[in-house]
């Protein structure tokens, strides 16, 4: 089997297909935050790129399976590219909400604000520091925690520019990550801070505030659920694929509670087609949700997984890390606020293990532990400075 460094090898497919679909879940919420037309326009025609991809991978791995073994682990290949283009699809159903003109409550796109990772649109500013130098030499991901995931210059938009992309001035970027990242990011681009956004007062939270909260607690948890899953994949880590199987079986109760307080905020609803909206965004969550669940099926079952897949782990984007906590590293007995983890080192913390207790998207007040297990995701680079956070001393072969 051909497994070189070139797109049209399974490991460079595998990469592009892993890559695209989260390229396209983030445009996807974007659009919803933006309400913009154009970039959910943006994802379907990704979705049609992406099932290219998934044809050619499909046919590549028939030819290259040369005996029964062969093709077994093939079928393995196969079933977790099937798994992603299932997260495509749901983000292509994501971008349908705009698209078909489903009204967007303005209390999710509030709430959209505060989740885990953000999306922001950036206008460059003449005189701004970023201009002139490429995304290369800014190295948003590892600097500030920063991914830029689209560009606009002249009305077009760049979906997922790549390292040579030069930032000029008036260009539009959208850039996804930790909301102290975006404070960073407007600064290099040479906008103005955003607003302190108001203390909202405290009021009696209706059955639509309710129903909001649980589909933004449903897209951050779906976003742990696909990263530990890629991790318990790159590691094949079996604890790590039975907290996937966990977190998805938490989604359904859930989704149900959500549905629940949707049906039960009708009357207040002064657009039942915001409603309709809310429920095809839960619905597309708990596809990714089951997405997540089917990747790690192999590996909860304890079989042997191609080496490809690995392979094409660590070459996508965004890689998974696993580490230990040391014994009086800059870690031990800080949290991840007095760490800055996320701009620090470019690396979202998705699960923290500390004996057999797993907690998921820890919050910025988690103080790390020696002996603490921990699992991120992010840029390769941000991995090796978070090894330096925690104390890790690594073989030259790695982990």
């Amino acid at each position: 089997m051909d497994s070189g460094e070139g797109p049209n090898t399974v490991k460079g497919l595998l990469a592009e297909i892993k890559d695209s679909s989260e390229l396209m879940v983030d445009l996807a919420y974007a659009a919803v935050f933006f309400s913009d037309g154009d970039l959910a326009k943006e994802v379907r025609r990704l979705e049609d790129r992406m099932s290219g991809h998934v044809y050619q991978l499909r046919k590549l791995s028939i030819l290259a399976a040369r005996s029964p073994e062969d093709a077994e682990h093939m079928a393995g290949v196969l079933e977790i590219a099937s798994a992603v283009e299932k997260i495509a699809d749901a983000a292509d159903d994501i971008a349908r909400v705009v698209v078909s003109g489903l009204g967007i409550l303005d209390d999710l796109r509030r709430d959209l604000r505060h989740a885990d990772e953000m999306v922001s649109r950036i206008k460059v500013r003449e005189g701004a520091e970023a201009v002139g130098q490429s995304l290369r030499e800014l190295a948003l991901p590892v600097e500030i925690g920063m991914w830029v995931i689209a560009a606009r210059r002249g009305g077009e938009w760049d979906l997922d520019p790549d390292a040579d992309f030069v930032v000029g001035v008036g260009d539009v970027l959208l850039v996804q990550g930790h909301e102290d990242g975006v404070k960073l990011a407007r600064e290099l681009m040479g906008a103005p801070p955003l607003p302190d956004t108001p203390e909202e007062p405290d009021i009696v939270l209706s059955d639509l505030d309710r129903a909001v909260d649980l589909l933004v607690e449903m897209k951050n948890s779906a976003e742990v659920a696909v990263g530990l899953a890629y991790s318990a994949l790159l590691f094949n880590d079996q604890a790590l694929a039975a907290e996937v199987s966990n977190l998805e079986a938490r989604s359904d109760d859930i989704h149900d509670e959500l549905e629940s307080w949707v049906l039960r905020s009708a009357l207040e609803a002064r657009n039942p087609d915001d409603l309709r909206g809310l429920i095809r965004l839960a619905s597309a969550s708990e596809t990714i949700f089951d997405s997540a669940r089917e990747m790690t099926r192999l590996v909860e079952a304890g079989e042997e997984l191609h080496p490809v897949i690995a392979a094409a782990l660590v070459e996508s984007d965004e890689v998974g890390y696993e580490g230990i906590v040391a014994a009086g590293s800059p870690a031990d007995g800080k949290s991840i606020k007095e760490l800055a983890v996320e701009t620090e080192t470019g690396m979202f913390v998705l699960a923290v293990q500390r004996g057999r207790r797993w907690t998921y998207r820890p919050k910025p007040r988690f103080s790390f532990e020696a002996g603490d297990r921990i699992v991120a995701i992010g840029p390769a680079e941000g991995g090796e400075e978070l090894d330096r956070m925690l104390g890790m001393q690594r073989e030259l072969a790695g982990i």
